[in-house]
């Protein structure tokens, strides 16, 4: 899989930013300012934000168009319609940071988020994958990724949103991979095999807005549609 490459970096920045924050956005202009605002709310400064429109067919570029207009540390990329997944690594290759670390456009941080983060990371800088630390709000079960048609325990699941990841790391790995469910777990899971350290904070101040009937796994859990493979690999 090749990573998504911005031929148009334009990147306002003078220096290399502690945080690249990926922000992957579909057709959620109504909510995608609460994200946002939470961005620009951090105690922390030293980051930038690549925002990927993944080909939205509402007011999406409206809606964010103040804000990557009034800070300079914010950028907008809109690509064709691929899934989260190759989003995420459009974000990832047009990332400057140190880490990279993400933001889904129904969720947003606490305040003093990325503050925390590089205060684990500098205290031991012999991490390179951190994650944890989740506030879980609404329904807190998904699918079993090796199941649809069972639910686990949000508090089981690795969340991806909260993943802290140096840069060099994810470029290793070769970002994520396209599949159904369990993208993050999956992405988690080649860390571990391939040696990477990895670290655990229980801060929760990524706050997880599962409470939303569209969102993938509540639709999975809703419809308990899909059979066959629970675990299809979509890029063979």
């Amino acid at each position: 899989m090749e990573l998504y490459h911005d031929s148009e970096n334009n990147s306002k920045l003078s220096h290399q930013p502690y945080f690249s924050i990926v922000v992957t956005t579909y057709n959620r202009a109504q909510i995608l300012t609460r994200a946002l605002d939470s961005l620009i709310s951090q105690t922390e400064t030293d980051w930038e934000a690549i925002i990927i429109d993944d080909e939205s067919t509402d007011d999406t570029y409206l809606k964010i168009l103040p804000y990557i207009s009034s800070h300079r540390n914010m950028r907008y990329i809109r690509k064709a319609h691929s899934g989260e997944a190759l989003s995420k690594n459009a974000g990832i290759s047009a990332s400057m940071g140190r880490f990279i670390t993400f933001l889904d456009s129904d969720d947003e941080y606490h305040p003093i988020h990325l503050e925390s983060r590089k205060a684990v990371l500098i205290q031991d800088p012999s991490i390179k994958f951190l994650h944890g630390g989740a506030k879980i709000l609404g329904n807190p079960f998904v699918p079993d990724r090796f199941d649809y048609k069972k639910v686990i325990n949000l508090a089981e699941c690795v969340i991806g949103g909260t993943f802290v990841v140096e840069r060099s790391v994810l470029l290793h790995l070769e970002g994520f991979r396209r599949i159904i469910l369990g993208t993050d777990a999956d992405l988690f899971d080649r860390a571990k095999k391939a040696g990477i350290n990895i670290g655990h904070t229980k801060i929760p101040t990524y706050i997880y807005h599962h409470e939303n009937e569209d969102s993938i796994t509540n639709m999975l859990i809703k419809s308990k549609a899909i059979a066959g493979r629970a675990y299809s690999n979509l890029n063979q």
